[in-house]
């Protein structure tokens, strides 16, 4: 087995059969499922097949399961792991952003194989930095060189996902949380209306609410709505004829085609800059923090700007703290799936 770039904990990374097995990996969220049989030996671990299907068009996981291994005529695999949209509790899991209630034992039962895992998605993805390589990612701050300590992920995407990982001094610990949800933290004048503004429409205001892909819009329409801000006409008729008007927006921002757009981006990007700041702060993760979700790497180019690092830094007496952490993007999109095959394999469960 090749060295870890990111030494991870899993104790049973040299325990592989001789003869080999097979995972079936999942990466579950509210949008889409993607799905991969993985090669494992004591050589190493390798994908076999994948395939990426849309969450909301069919009625349970279970289903998607069967389809994966129809459509690729795949051998019942000798263990499923799956990454979850969700807080696992008793191996079952109310997904937050799609009405699926899962439960590992029904899954194992329905499928026909016997060891079957749900982790939350961040966790899955936190162990998924145990494959990646450096140019899996993009760097924001380098910070210190050889910074160690815990680590953290943050992943914007249908939801805001965070999860930390513990540094015992040898090796990471990955675990989840459920941080999105807690409450935003307005300052600005212009916070307040915006939080007043959600929570006509949505109750508690979470930083999920300011931070993940449906924000975007939401902003979007205060900016527009509430402050007045001019909407141009072409984007009053792309936002018409696109279904994903959070698309259409960033796009239009990182073109700085519409100064209303640009204004969204910029609240959107100030926004995750703080909830990373909390979280590294409550973390206390040194070691790094990293950005992950479908969202960064679309936006990596605004990001990247002064802005988003200034935000960051813009905390209560840490600043000595946090210009040492190194803040990265996860390029690779697969590295959810690419955990939960790591943790199927060798986790101990």
């Amino acid at each position: 087995m090749s060295q870890l770039h990111i030494p991870m904990s899993l104790p049973l990374l040299n325990q592989v059969p001789a003869g080999g097995m097979t995972v079936l990996a999942g990466d579950v969220g509210g949008t889409k499922t993607n799905l991969a049989i993985y090669q494992v030996t004591p050589q190493g671990i390798k994908m076999a097949q994948s395939a990426r299907y849309a969450s909301a068009e069919y009625k349970s996981l279970t289903s998607i399961l069967q389809h994966f291994l129809s459509d690729y005529d795949l051998p019942k695999p000798h263990r499923i792991s799956l990454g979850v949209a969700g807080p696992v509790l008793n191996g079952k899991v109310d997904l937050t952003n799609l009405s699926w209630v899962l439960d590992q034992s029904a899954i194992a039962r329905d499928m026909g194989v016997e060891k079957v895992v749900l982790i939350n998605d961040l966790e899955a993805m936190a162990y998924g930095l145990a494959g990646l390589q450096p140019e899996d990612f993009l760097t924001i701050h380098a910070g210190q060189e050889k910074a160690v300590g815990n680590m953290a992920i943050i992943a914007p995407g249908t939801g805001l996902g965070e999860a930390g990982l513990y540094w015992d001094g040898k090796a990471y610990f990955p675990f989840p949380t459920e941080g999105g949800h807690c409450d935003f933290s307005p300052r600005t004048d212009l916070d307040m209306d915006l939080c007043k503004y959600l929570q006509l429409s949505g109750g508690v205001v979470s930083w999920e609410k300011v931070a993940a892909g449906p924000a975007v819009t939401s902003i979007y329409t205060f900016l527009r709505d509430v402050k007045k801000k001019e909407e141009p006409s072409w984007l009053t008729e792309q936002l018409a004829l696109e279904k994903d008007d959070s698309a259409v927006i960033s796009q239009a921002a990182l073109h700085n085609k519409a100064a209303i757009c640009v204004e969204t981006m910029d609240l959107f990007i100030r926004y995750i800059a703080r909830e990373t700041s909390n979280l590294v702060l409550k973390m206390k993760a040194t070691g790094g923090v990293f950005l992950g979700g479908g969202i960064p790497p679309k936006i990596a180019p605004l990001l990247m700007k002064e802005a988003f690092y200034r935000h960051f830094m813009d905390c209560d007496r840490m600043q000595h703290m946090l210009e040492g952490v190194p803040i990265q993007i996860i390029k690779n999109d697969k590295t959810g799936l690419l955990g939960a095959a790591y943790y199927g394999a060798y986790g101990e469960w």
